[in-house]
């Protein structure tokens, strides 16, 4: 069974002004379709062929073809599902209690705004479940995830964020900090919540 591109629940231009519609458009169809592409390939004929995702990176990372490629499908499919319009403001639940924990929801925004921000390169800022169901705030260099083994913090990512330039630059050019900052418009915390209650 090969991988697919996941359709989007929004038009291109849904989530402006945060994200413009060329950026979504070249975002989801060159770049993410791209990473399919490649996983397709690199999995074909071995014993990764026919996992789920989740499976093929926390066991397959070892091959770079697929911790690239089967990195980028994840975390580009997770991220769109994490966008809404107009956003949802603030998280809910569970979600909402543990953020508590770790010092609310301002805290958050600032540990998670440091996370993107700080990161070398290309690469995700992410908000991960931990196994006793707590929240760390984390990011990963280039398509790396915290399921892979060779994460520094590992769980189950519940929101995340792309910071590799692709995603912004055609609106934002060097200015990452604005987009991060405008990233909190259109997150979609319900979501978050369903991630983390699965």
């Amino acid at each position: 069974m090969s991988f697919e591109l996941p359709k989007l629940n929004y038009a291109y231009d849904a989530l402006e002004p945060t994200i413009d519609a060329k950026t979504m458009e070249i975002h989801y169809t060159k770049h993410h379709q791209a990473y399919v592409d490649n996983l397709n390939n690199a999995i074909a004929g071995t014993e990764l062929e026919g996992k789920s995702i989740e499976e093929i990176l926390k066991t397959g990372t070892d091959k770079p073809a697929v911790r690239n490629n089967g990195g980028g499908h994840y975390n580009h499919s997770l991220f769109w599902e994490l966008l809404t319009p107009g956003g949802s403001k603030e998280p809910v639940g569970n979600v909402k209690a543990e953020i508590e924990k770790i010092g609310g929801f301002e805290k958050f925004k600032e540990d998670f705004s440091n996370a993107a921000k700080g990161r070398f390169g290309s690469g995700w800022a992410w908000l991960v479940k931990n196994t006793d169901g707590s929240l760390t705030v984390t990011s990963t260099p280039n398509q790396d995830n915290p399921l892979m083994p060779v994460a520094d913090v590992q769980g189950t990512p519940v929101l995340g964020l792309d910071v590799w330039e692709h995603a912004y630059y055609l609106k934002y050019q060097n200015r990452r900090p604005d987009y991060v900052a405008a990233f909190f418009d259109v997150i979609n915390w319900d979501k978050v919540e369903e991630f983390y209650n699965k």
